[in-house]
Protein backbone atom coordinates (compact mmCIF):
# COMPACT_ATOMS: atom_id res chain seq x y z
CA UNK A 1 0.00 0.00 0.00
CA UNK A 2 1.24 3.61 -1.01
CA UNK A 3 2.10 6.53 1.54
CA UNK A 4 0.59 8.81 -0.53
CA UNK A 5 -1.77 11.15 0.79
CA UNK A 6 -2.33 13.00 -2.83
CA UNK A 7 -4.39 9.89 -4.13
CA UNK A 8 -6.40 9.68 -0.43
CA UNK A 9 -10.30 9.75 -0.92
CA UNK A 10 -12.38 11.37 1.20
CA UNK A 11 -14.23 8.75 3.67
CA UNK A 12 -17.51 9.19 4.73
CA UNK A 13 -18.27 9.52 8.32
CA UNK A 14 -20.41 6.62 9.90
CA UNK A 15 -23.98 7.74 8.58
CA UNK A 16 -27.49 7.07 10.13
CA UNK A 17 -28.08 4.01 8.78
CA UNK A 18 -26.08 2.97 11.87
CA UNK A 19 -28.69 -0.33 13.21
CA UNK A 20 -30.52 -3.48 11.14
CA UNK A 21 -30.68 -3.18 7.45
CA UNK A 22 -30.14 0.15 6.83
CA UNK A 23 -33.65 1.04 6.45
CA UNK A 24 -35.23 -1.68 4.25
CA UNK A 25 -38.61 -3.52 5.14
CA UNK A 26 -37.96 -5.87 7.49
CA UNK A 27 -40.47 -9.16 7.55
CA UNK A 28 -39.49 -12.44 10.28
CA UNK A 29 -39.07 -15.82 8.86
CA UNK A 30 -39.20 -19.01 11.36
CA UNK A 31 -35.51 -20.40 11.35
CA UNK A 32 -36.03 -23.24 13.86
CA UNK A 33 -33.41 -25.42 15.08
CA UNK A 34 -33.09 -27.70 18.20
CA UNK A 35 -30.92 -24.72 19.97
CA UNK A 36 -33.31 -22.07 18.85
CA UNK A 37 -36.68 -23.73 18.53
CA UNK A 38 -39.59 -21.37 17.91
CA UNK A 39 -37.48 -18.04 17.61
CA UNK A 40 -38.70 -15.77 14.90
CA UNK A 41 -35.66 -13.62 13.37
CA UNK A 42 -35.23 -11.64 10.21
CA UNK A 43 -33.61 -13.46 6.90
CA UNK A 44 -32.87 -12.50 4.32
CA UNK A 45 -33.75 -15.09 1.46
CA UNK A 46 -33.58 -15.01 -2.25
CA UNK A 47 -33.86 -18.79 -3.23
CA UNK A 48 -36.24 -20.99 -0.38
CA UNK A 49 -35.29 -24.30 0.04
CA UNK A 50 -37.22 -25.80 -2.69
CA UNK A 51 -35.94 -23.49 -5.23
CA UNK A 52 -38.10 -20.94 -5.83
CA UNK A 53 -36.72 -17.45 -6.12
CA UNK A 54 -38.43 -14.55 -4.09
CA UNK A 55 -39.11 -11.35 -5.19
CA UNK A 56 -40.20 -9.46 -1.90
CA UNK A 57 -39.57 -6.00 -1.67
CA UNK A 58 -38.47 -6.68 1.72
CA UNK A 59 -35.46 -7.45 0.51
CA UNK A 60 -35.50 -5.14 -2.76
CA UNK A 61 -32.41 -3.45 -1.22
CA UNK A 62 -30.30 -6.50 -1.00
CA UNK A 63 -31.65 -8.13 -4.39
CA UNK A 64 -30.54 -5.48 -7.06
CA UNK A 65 -27.01 -6.50 -6.51
CA UNK A 66 -28.20 -9.97 -8.15
CA UNK A 67 -30.92 -8.30 -10.42
CA UNK A 68 -28.88 -9.38 -13.66
CA UNK A 69 -27.42 -12.19 -12.55
CA UNK A 70 -27.19 -14.40 -15.70
CA UNK A 71 -27.80 -18.36 -16.21
CA UNK A 72 -23.85 -19.10 -16.64
CA UNK A 73 -23.17 -16.68 -13.28
CA UNK A 74 -25.66 -19.41 -11.45
CA UNK A 75 -24.04 -22.37 -13.30
CA UNK A 76 -20.89 -20.86 -12.06
CA UNK A 77 -22.00 -20.84 -8.64
CA UNK A 78 -23.55 -24.56 -8.49
CA UNK A 79 -20.68 -25.61 -9.72
CA UNK A 80 -18.36 -23.87 -7.37
CA UNK A 81 -20.49 -25.40 -4.64
CA UNK A 82 -20.94 -29.00 -5.90
CA UNK A 83 -16.67 -28.80 -6.29
CA UNK A 84 -15.75 -27.30 -3.02
CA UNK A 85 -17.73 -30.23 -1.12
CA UNK A 86 -15.81 -32.89 -3.50
CA UNK A 87 -12.94 -31.43 -2.16
CA UNK A 88 -14.01 -31.23 1.31
CA UNK A 89 -14.79 -34.92 1.19
CA UNK A 90 -12.03 -36.48 -0.12
CA UNK A 91 -10.03 -34.62 2.64
CA UNK A 92 -12.09 -36.59 5.34
CA UNK A 93 -11.34 -39.12 3.59
CA UNK A 94 -7.61 -38.95 3.52
CA UNK A 95 -8.01 -37.82 6.96
CA UNK A 96 -9.45 -40.92 7.53
CA UNK A 97 -7.07 -42.45 6.16
CA UNK A 98 -4.46 -40.93 8.25
CA UNK A 99 -2.76 -39.17 5.73
CA UNK A 100 -3.96 -35.76 7.10
CA UNK A 101 -3.33 -35.27 11.19
CA UNK A 102 -6.77 -33.26 11.20
CA UNK A 103 -9.28 -31.06 9.07
CA UNK A 104 -12.36 -28.93 9.69
CA UNK A 105 -15.25 -30.12 7.04
CA UNK A 106 -17.02 -26.70 5.58
CA UNK A 107 -20.04 -29.42 4.92
CA UNK A 108 -23.65 -27.61 4.88
CA UNK A 109 -21.73 -24.60 4.77
CA UNK A 110 -20.93 -24.23 0.82
CA UNK A 111 -23.45 -21.41 -0.19
CA UNK A 112 -22.23 -18.86 2.31
CA UNK A 113 -18.73 -19.18 1.58
CA UNK A 114 -19.21 -19.27 -1.94
CA UNK A 115 -21.90 -16.56 -1.98
CA UNK A 116 -19.75 -14.02 -0.35
CA UNK A 117 -16.59 -15.53 -1.81
CA UNK A 118 -17.77 -14.64 -5.03
CA UNK A 119 -19.16 -11.08 -4.24
CA UNK A 120 -15.29 -10.18 -3.62
CA UNK A 121 -12.95 -8.25 -5.83
CA UNK A 122 -9.48 -9.32 -7.09
CA UNK A 123 -8.27 -5.79 -5.12
CA UNK A 124 -10.01 -6.93 -1.77
CA UNK A 125 -8.43 -8.95 0.94
CA UNK A 126 -9.75 -11.86 3.14
CA UNK A 127 -9.19 -13.21 6.16
CA UNK A 128 -10.32 -16.48 6.73
CA UNK A 129 -10.47 -19.18 9.96
CA UNK A 130 -9.52 -21.98 9.03
CA UNK A 131 -12.83 -23.23 7.35
CA UNK A 132 -12.57 -21.14 4.81
CA UNK A 133 -12.32 -24.03 1.79
CA UNK A 134 -14.65 -22.30 -0.40
CA UNK A 135 -13.60 -18.82 -0.28
CA UNK A 136 -10.04 -20.31 -0.73
CA UNK A 137 -11.71 -21.24 -4.24
CA UNK A 138 -13.28 -18.26 -5.05
CA UNK A 139 -9.87 -16.42 -4.55
CA UNK A 140 -7.93 -18.76 -6.75
CA UNK A 141 -5.97 -20.56 -3.83
CA UNK A 142 -5.48 -24.17 -5.27
CA UNK A 143 -7.43 -26.74 -3.22
CA UNK A 144 -3.96 -28.84 -2.42
CA UNK A 145 -2.20 -26.34 -0.95
CA UNK A 146 -4.75 -25.83 1.73
CA UNK A 147 -3.78 -29.55 2.63
CA UNK A 148 0.07 -28.90 3.92
CA UNK A 149 -0.77 -27.43 7.40
CA UNK A 150 -3.29 -30.20 7.72
CA UNK A 151 -0.69 -32.84 7.22
CA UNK A 152 2.10 -30.92 9.38
CA UNK A 153 4.28 -30.28 6.48
CA UNK A 154 3.97 -26.49 6.31
CA UNK A 155 2.27 -23.38 8.05
CA UNK A 156 0.03 -22.17 5.48
CA UNK A 157 1.02 -23.28 1.60
CA UNK A 158 0.58 -20.24 -0.51
CA UNK A 159 1.49 -16.53 -0.80
CA UNK A 160 -1.00 -14.41 1.09
CA UNK A 161 -0.01 -11.48 -1.39
CA UNK A 162 -0.75 -13.24 -4.41
CA UNK A 163 -4.44 -13.82 -4.25
CA UNK A 164 -5.15 -11.39 -1.51
CA UNK A 165 -6.24 -14.32 1.28
CA UNK A 166 -4.95 -14.76 4.35
CA UNK A 167 -3.25 -18.09 5.80
CA UNK A 168 -5.59 -19.79 8.02
CA UNK A 169 -6.03 -18.28 11.20
CA UNK A 170 -6.15 -21.26 14.17
CA UNK A 171 -6.53 -19.24 17.26
CA UNK A 172 -10.13 -18.16 17.47
CA UNK A 173 -11.58 -15.14 16.63
CA UNK A 174 -7.80 -13.16 16.06
CA UNK A 175 -8.90 -12.26 12.61
CA UNK A 176 -11.06 -9.89 13.20
CA UNK A 177 -8.59 -7.72 14.70
CA UNK A 178 -5.90 -8.62 11.71
CA UNK A 179 -8.72 -7.36 9.22
CA UNK A 180 -9.64 -4.51 11.18
CA UNK A 181 -5.99 -2.66 11.24
CA UNK A 182 -5.22 -3.61 7.93
CA UNK A 183 -8.54 -2.01 6.83
CA UNK A 184 -7.89 0.98 8.48
CA UNK A 185 -4.42 0.58 6.83
CA UNK A 186 -6.65 0.91 3.57
CA UNK A 187 -8.60 3.78 4.79
CA UNK A 188 -5.25 6.01 5.02
CA UNK A 189 -3.54 4.63 1.77
CA UNK A 190 -7.01 5.91 -0.15
CA UNK A 191 -7.79 2.79 -1.34
CA UNK A 192 -10.92 2.05 -2.43
CA UNK A 193 -10.70 -1.59 -1.70
CA UNK A 194 -12.80 -3.69 0.62
CA UNK A 195 -11.82 -6.35 3.47
CA UNK A 196 -13.59 -9.19 4.93
CA UNK A 197 -13.28 -11.40 7.71
CA UNK A 198 -14.44 -14.85 8.42
CA UNK A 199 -15.30 -16.11 11.89
CA UNK A 200 -17.77 -18.59 13.14
CA UNK A 201 -20.68 -18.28 15.85
CA UNK A 202 -17.75 -19.45 18.63
CA UNK A 203 -16.04 -16.82 17.33
CA UNK A 204 -18.05 -13.98 18.10
CA UNK A 205 -17.89 -14.37 22.29
CA UNK A 206 -14.19 -14.00 21.84
CA UNK A 207 -12.82 -10.52 23.22
CA UNK A 208 -11.18 -9.93 20.10
CA UNK A 209 -14.36 -9.81 17.82
CA UNK A 210 -16.08 -7.17 20.43
CA UNK A 211 -12.55 -5.15 20.00
CA UNK A 212 -12.74 -5.41 16.68
CA UNK A 213 -16.08 -4.08 15.66
CA UNK A 214 -14.96 -1.74 18.40
CA UNK A 215 -11.90 -0.12 16.10
CA UNK A 216 -13.53 -0.56 13.02
CA UNK A 217 -16.26 1.65 14.17
CA UNK A 218 -14.76 4.14 16.10
CA UNK A 219 -12.12 4.16 12.73
CA UNK A 220 -14.96 3.65 9.76
CA UNK A 221 -12.78 0.93 8.50
CA UNK A 222 -13.77 -0.66 5.84
CA UNK A 223 -14.36 -4.22 6.54
CA UNK A 224 -16.86 -6.95 6.62
CA UNK A 225 -17.25 -9.19 9.16
CA UNK A 226 -18.86 -11.98 8.26
CA UNK A 227 -19.95 -14.39 10.39
CA UNK A 228 -20.86 -18.16 9.45
CA UNK A 229 -23.16 -19.26 12.35
CA UNK A 230 -23.20 -22.62 12.13
CA UNK A 231 -25.24 -22.94 15.66
CA UNK A 232 -22.32 -24.65 17.11
CA UNK A 233 -19.34 -23.80 18.77
CA UNK A 234 -18.16 -27.70 18.92
CA UNK A 235 -20.00 -28.36 21.31
CA UNK A 236 -21.89 -25.20 22.44
CA UNK A 237 -25.26 -24.43 20.95
CA UNK A 238 -26.02 -20.69 20.15
CA UNK A 239 -28.28 -20.73 23.12
CA UNK A 240 -25.20 -20.84 25.63
CA UNK A 241 -23.88 -17.96 23.75
CA UNK A 242 -26.01 -15.42 23.12
CA UNK A 243 -29.52 -14.53 24.00
CA UNK A 244 -30.20 -12.10 20.80
CA UNK A 245 -29.35 -12.71 17.34
CA UNK A 246 -25.79 -12.58 16.55
CA UNK A 247 -26.81 -9.78 13.90
CA UNK A 248 -28.02 -7.34 16.43
CA UNK A 249 -24.52 -7.07 17.98
CA UNK A 250 -23.82 -5.03 15.18
CA UNK A 251 -26.21 -2.42 16.94
CA UNK A 252 -24.30 -1.77 20.29
CA UNK A 253 -21.35 -0.73 18.10
CA UNK A 254 -22.68 1.52 15.61
CA UNK A 255 -22.66 -0.08 11.84
CA UNK A 256 -25.54 -2.03 10.25
CA UNK A 257 -26.10 -5.71 10.85
CA UNK A 258 -27.96 -8.35 8.94
CA UNK A 259 -29.08 -11.71 8.98
CA UNK A 260 -28.46 -13.93 5.65
CA UNK A 261 -29.96 -17.21 4.66
CA UNK A 262 -26.78 -18.49 4.64
CA UNK A 263 -27.83 -21.92 2.58
CA UNK A 264 -28.70 -19.46 -0.49
CA UNK A 265 -25.63 -18.49 -2.53
CA UNK A 266 -28.04 -16.10 -4.25
CA UNK A 267 -29.02 -14.50 -0.81
CA UNK A 268 -25.58 -14.29 0.15
CA UNK A 269 -23.80 -12.89 -2.57
CA UNK A 270 -26.09 -10.15 -2.89
CA UNK A 271 -25.18 -9.26 1.08
CA UNK A 272 -22.07 -9.64 0.89
CA UNK A 273 -21.57 -7.33 -2.23
CA UNK A 274 -24.02 -4.71 -0.94
CA UNK A 275 -21.75 -4.74 2.47
CA UNK A 276 -18.70 -4.67 0.69
CA UNK A 277 -19.60 -2.12 -1.51
CA UNK A 278 -20.71 0.70 0.89
CA UNK A 279 -17.35 -0.60 2.65
CA UNK A 280 -15.63 1.08 -0.20
CA UNK A 281 -18.18 3.80 -0.88
CA UNK A 282 -16.69 5.15 2.69
CA UNK A 283 -19.60 3.97 4.75
CA UNK A 284 -17.92 1.85 7.43
CA UNK A 285 -18.05 -1.68 8.35
CA UNK A 286 -21.04 -4.52 8.41
CA UNK A 287 -21.97 -7.33 10.01
CA UNK A 288 -23.31 -10.06 8.37
CA UNK A 289 -24.55 -13.53 10.20
CA UNK A 290 -24.85 -15.75 7.57
CA UNK A 291 -27.56 -18.28 9.51
CA UNK A 292 -26.30 -21.79 8.03
CA UNK A 293 -25.62 -25.24 9.58
CA UNK A 294 -22.65 -27.56 10.53
CA UNK A 295 -23.90 -30.98 8.76
CA UNK A 296 -20.23 -32.39 9.84
CA UNK A 297 -18.18 -33.29 13.21
CA UNK A 298 -16.81 -29.72 13.92
CA UNK A 299 -13.25 -31.45 12.96
CA UNK A 300 -12.29 -35.04 12.45
CA UNK A 301 -11.46 -35.28 15.89
CA UNK A 302 -14.96 -34.01 16.97
CA UNK A 303 -18.30 -36.42 17.76
CA UNK A 304 -21.24 -34.69 17.08
CA UNK A 305 -23.57 -37.23 17.97
CA UNK A 306 -22.42 -36.89 21.39
CA UNK A 307 -24.40 -33.81 21.47
CA UNK A 308 -27.05 -32.88 18.66
CA UNK A 309 -29.59 -35.34 17.42
CA UNK A 310 -30.02 -37.05 14.07
CA UNK A 311 -33.04 -35.05 13.87
CA UNK A 312 -31.57 -31.77 13.59
CA UNK A 313 -29.07 -32.72 10.97
CA UNK A 314 -32.21 -33.65 8.92
CA UNK A 315 -34.12 -30.64 9.27
CA UNK A 316 -31.16 -29.05 7.70
CA UNK A 317 -29.95 -31.44 5.41
CA UNK A 318 -33.52 -30.88 3.31
CA UNK A 319 -32.31 -26.88 3.14
CA UNK A 320 -29.45 -28.51 1.61
CA UNK A 321 -27.67 -25.46 -0.39
CA UNK A 322 -26.40 -27.56 -3.46
CA UNK A 323 -29.85 -28.90 -3.72
CA UNK A 324 -31.42 -25.85 -3.30
CA UNK A 325 -29.93 -24.10 -6.42
CA UNK A 326 -29.90 -27.12 -8.46
CA UNK A 327 -33.61 -27.18 -8.37
CA UNK A 328 -33.67 -23.66 -9.47
CA UNK A 329 -31.05 -24.26 -12.30
CA UNK A 330 -33.83 -26.98 -13.41
CA UNK A 331 -37.34 -25.60 -12.55
CA UNK A 332 -35.70 -22.43 -14.33
CA UNK A 333 -34.50 -24.57 -17.28
CA UNK A 334 -31.22 -23.09 -16.74
CA UNK A 335 -29.26 -26.50 -16.89
CA UNK A 336 -29.13 -29.89 -18.60
CA UNK A 337 -28.30 -33.42 -17.24
CA UNK A 338 -25.24 -32.92 -20.02
CA UNK A 339 -24.05 -29.80 -17.61
CA UNK A 340 -24.61 -31.98 -14.24
CA UNK A 341 -22.93 -35.37 -15.85
CA UNK A 342 -19.86 -33.48 -16.90
CA UNK A 343 -19.66 -31.29 -13.61
CA UNK A 344 -19.37 -34.91 -12.07
CA UNK A 345 -16.67 -35.98 -13.91
CA UNK A 346 -14.92 -32.86 -13.18
CA UNK A 347 -15.80 -33.37 -9.47
CA UNK A 348 -14.40 -36.82 -9.82
CA UNK A 349 -10.97 -35.65 -11.19
CA UNK A 350 -10.78 -33.29 -8.64
CA UNK A 351 -10.89 -36.23 -6.04
CA UNK A 352 -8.28 -38.17 -7.45
CA UNK A 353 -5.72 -35.14 -8.12
CA UNK A 354 -6.63 -34.24 -4.48
CA UNK A 355 -5.61 -37.87 -3.07
CA UNK A 356 -2.73 -37.80 -5.77
CA UNK A 357 -1.16 -34.78 -4.34
CA UNK A 358 -1.16 -35.29 -0.84
CA UNK A 359 0.33 -39.01 -0.90
CA UNK A 360 2.84 -37.57 -2.80
CA UNK A 361 3.34 -35.06 0.51
CA UNK A 362 6.89 -35.55 2.25
CA UNK A 363 5.72 -37.27 5.98
CA UNK A 364 6.14 -34.23 8.53
CA UNK A 365 9.35 -34.11 10.79
CA UNK A 366 8.22 -35.36 14.13
CA UNK A 367 11.03 -33.82 15.42
CA UNK A 368 10.09 -29.72 14.08
CA UNK A 369 8.03 -29.31 17.04
CA UNK A 370 11.51 -28.81 19.13
CA UNK A 371 12.65 -26.94 16.76
CA UNK A 372 13.12 -22.79 17.04
CA UNK A 373 11.46 -23.00 20.28
CA UNK A 374 14.07 -20.81 22.04
CA UNK A 375 16.44 -19.01 20.06
CA UNK A 376 19.63 -19.95 21.55
CA UNK A 377 18.25 -23.69 22.29
CA UNK A 378 17.17 -24.73 26.59
CA UNK A 379 18.33 -27.43 28.11
CA UNK A 380 14.65 -28.09 29.12
CA UNK A 381 13.68 -28.79 24.98
CA UNK A 382 16.61 -30.88 24.71
CA UNK A 383 15.78 -33.50 27.07
CA UNK A 384 11.99 -33.67 26.07
CA UNK A 385 13.57 -34.23 22.52
CA UNK A 386 16.24 -37.10 23.73
CA UNK A 387 12.77 -38.37 25.53
CA UNK A 388 10.84 -38.54 22.41
CA UNK A 389 13.68 -39.96 20.03
CA UNK A 390 13.53 -42.75 22.56
CA UNK A 391 9.73 -42.82 22.40
CA UNK A 392 10.06 -42.95 18.81
CA UNK A 393 13.15 -46.01 18.97
CA UNK A 394 11.04 -48.29 21.32
CA UNK A 395 8.45 -48.64 17.92
CA UNK A 396 11.28 -50.08 15.73
CA UNK A 397 12.68 -52.08 18.59
CA UNK A 398 9.43 -53.51 18.96
CA UNK A 399 8.87 -54.40 15.56
CA UNK A 400 12.36 -55.92 15.27
CA UNK A 401 11.40 -58.72 17.98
Amino acid sequence: MTESTAARKPRRSAGSKAVGTTGAKRTTRKTGTAAAKGSETELVQLLTPEGERIEDPAYAEYAQYVADITPDELRGLYRDMVLTRRFDAEATALQRQGELGLWASLLGQEAAQIGSGRATREDDYVFPTYREHGVAWCRGVDPTNLLGMFRGVNNGGWDPNSNNFHLYTIVIGSQALHATGYAMGVAKDGADSGVIAYFGDGASSQGDVSEAFNFAAVYNAPVVFFCQNNQWAISESNEKQTRVPLYQRAQGFGFPGVRVDGNDVLASLAVTRWALERARRGEGPALIEAYTYRMGAHTTSDDPSRYRHDDERAAWEAKDPILRLRRFLESANHADEGFFGELEAESEALGKRVREVVRAMPDPDRFAIFENVYADGHALVDEERAQFAAYQASFAEAEGV
